[in-house]
């Protein structure tokens, strides 16, 4: 079933000047159209799939774009990608015959892939759409794609632009200027030399699963103390003042073999790898917090540096490092600027939608006025589904669901569930873009629950007991309970603040100072669900204009409890992705424990379900991949 792609009440259909980017082959490929200007569409091709991470080529998630847009292919006038393979495959050779005969099986397992597909994107683009383009096709550079995602969509008429990641063609970071409809990118950091490869090997070395398991690492980092941090400044990366870099690649042999660490690097450690899934020790924890603690130090001297340079007030961020939201909440709290903002889909999937703004803005010349919000309408860029839809798909399978004509009752009813301590599916409008749930793909609960992290981390997500909740606040609530200023918008949940001192608890300290997950056993704060063991929180703040519904319901919330505050984690389950229709959610809603599934204007109990419909937990978590 795909979706009704709709704003408010009106849907798109633009049919002067129609722009396709595409992101593909190296992680979350994504598609997003622009049409005069307008982002109308963006969407990973996961979402369809299921497949989490899908990295082929985004021919669903493109033709979603396109019945989103209601045009087709030949209506399309310029269709990008989000980098230069050709330049990406001349780094590549340089590196295997700069190593050689060292990596000769990465050359031999990586070549297939380019010589099929990579190589030859102009006919896979053909394919994707039916061979009814005929246009030309516009490739850009990676780092100008995430420079270009991030200035454009921002708020600023003019920002300093960072970008950091892994690798794109050549350059790990990059800064620059953006003006109006300009982006100019002056100074990059080249590869092998990359933050974003850095993280992602302490990610490998700690046993999570390279791209995906660096948020665990993230979160990790406060059960453990940065012993070492000296150690890894001294032997694995020179840091300068200004936040460039260069790593001792003799400690790193990614560059030619398929791993990121060697034996060096784990007697540096005091021993191996951890093996996935094997328990977690406090070396790891240790680990997590020192590598943590280098990450923000680089990015918060970068971001220094990049005002010095430019003279700027405002920053903008993309790339993958700009997901690191503790280093974002460190250059927001401890940097120059004014103000900053962060591509709300900062990796390799917004890409496909800088690359979209880069041509309608850089190359076709069109004038650019920032609006005071952004232009990426909440990221709330994906499918949507209507009432009629969501019931033809219930009544197919049976379900036992209550209709709520006014939302009023319903928002009371969903509110004094959550009171109550259930948890709640809430599946509303459109899609988020980007790896963060934001409010129409959630799973929401109590954050006054000192139960609740466990609850949902064991019995819904399936995943690791320390991962910690974000929160989601009302906006005019915000200062009243973290540490930020009146008012701070962090619609994105891409900023970490700590939890004010009058909401946090009294700490009765042990004989013994709790080491490692016991953490997790003391109750910090008025708001223990989604309070990390320091006390910080990744915050979303909700507001009347972008998050209409979910505003409402949370200020029910806060009538019927005095609380502005809910837990917010994304609708999926451990190794799947977030999930986009309302079969994925009742699908995912009858194979977890989560108590009620709201679609749209239907409430459904777990309990009232036909048994017949309810799945198996072990088969449904034994189709993804849960390291």
């Amino acid at each position: 079933m795909r979706g009704t792609c709709v704003s408010g009440d009106i849907a798109y259909n633009y049919a002067n000047m129609n722009i396709l980017g595409i992101s593909a082959f190296y992680h979350d490929s994504a598609a997003a159209l622009i049409c005069d200007g307008e982002i109308v569409a963006a969407a990973q091709e996961e979402r369809f799939t299921r497949k989490k991470h899908d990295n082929r080529f985004p021919s669903s998630a493109v033709q979603y774009c396109l019945e989103a847009g209601h045009i087709s292919a030949e209506n399309l006038d310029y269709v990008v990608f989000y980098e230069k393979p050709l330049l990406k495959f001349e780094r590549l050779l340089e590196t295997y015959i700069g190593y050689a005969p060292q990596g000769f099986r990465q050359f031999l397992t990586a070549m297939p892939l380019w010589l099929r597909k990579k190589l030859h994107l102009s006919r896979e683009m053909d394919k994707a759409l039916n061979h009814k383009y005929k246009g030309r096709y516009v490739f850009a550079e990676h780092h100008e794609s995430h420079a270009a995602s991030a200035f454009f969509s921002s708020p600023f008429e003019e920002a300093a632009v960072l970008t950091m990641d892994g690798v794109g063609e050549w350059a790990t970071a990059s800064f620059g200027v953006g003006k109006g409809n300009k982006i100019e990118l002056t100074n990059e950091i080249y590869f092998p030399h990359s933050l974003g490869l850095l993280y992602s090997a302490f990610t490998y070395f700690t046993g999570f699963r390279v791209n995906s398991g660096e948020y665990k690492m993230m979160g990790l980092a406060p059960y453990g103390e940065p012993k070492y941090y000296d150690l890894i400044m001294d032997k694995l990366i020179d840091v300068k003042d200004d936040g460039s870099f260069r790593l001792d690649l003799s400690y790193f042999p990614y560059c030619h073999k398929m791993v990121m660490t060697n034996s060096k690097f784990a007697k540096l450690f005091g021993g191996p790898a951890r093996k996935p899934q094997s328990a977690l020790t406090q070396r790891e924890m240790d680990i997590a917090a020192s590598i943590q603690v280098v990450t923000e130090e680089i990015m918060l001297r970068a971001a220094k540096h990049v005002y010095k340079q430019t003279g700027m007030k405002n920053l903008v961020l993309a790339g993958g490092v700009a997901l690191n939201c503790v280093g974002n909440g460190r250059i927001l709290r401890e940097g120059p600027f004014d103000n900053i903002w962060i591509q709300p889909a900062a990796g390799d999937a917004g890409g496909a939608l800088g690359a979209a703004l880069f041509v309608w803005y850089q190359l076709l010349d069109n004038p650019r006025k920032a609006i005071s919000r952004d232009m990426q309408h909440a990221s709330l860029l994906g499918p949507g589904y209507s009432n009629e839809q969501i019931r033809l798909f219930l009544d197919s399978v049976d379900a036992k669901y209550h209709v709520f004509d006014d939302n009023q009752q319903l928002f009371e009813k969903v509110a004094d569930l959550i009171s109550q301590g259930k948890v709640i599916g809430w599946f509303q409008g459109r899609m988020e873009f980007g790896p963060r749930a934001l409010g129409n793909r959630s799973i929401i609960g109590d954050a006054r629950s000192e139960k609740m992290q466990s609850t949902m981390n064991l019995k819904i997500k399936f995943r690791e007991s320390f991962r910690p909740f974000a929160p989601c606040v009302l906006q005019e609530d915000v200062h009243d309970y973290f540490e930020v200023k009146q008012g701070q918008d962090s619609p994105y949940m891409l900023l970490v603040a700590s939890v004010r001192q009058n909401k946090r608890l009294p700490v009765r300290v042990p004989p013994e100072p709790l080491k490692g997950l016991d953490k997790l056993k003391v109750k910090r704060s008025i708001l223990p669900a989604i309070t990390h063991v320091d006390y910080s929180a990744r915050i979303q703040t909700v507001d009347a204009k972008r998050h209409p519904k979910l505003h409402r319901l949370m200020s029910v919330f806060k009538e019927k409890t005095g609380c502005p505050v809910i837990i917010n984690t994304s609708f999926n389950i451990r190794g799947e992705p977030i999930v986009c229709s309302p079969e994925d959610a009742y699908r995912c809603f009858m194979a977890t424990n989560i108590d009620v599934l709201v679609l749209e204007d239907q409430l459904l109990y777990k309990e009232e379900q036909p048994q017949t419909g309810k799945g198996d937990i072990d088969e449904y978590k034994a189709q993804f991949e849960l390291d």
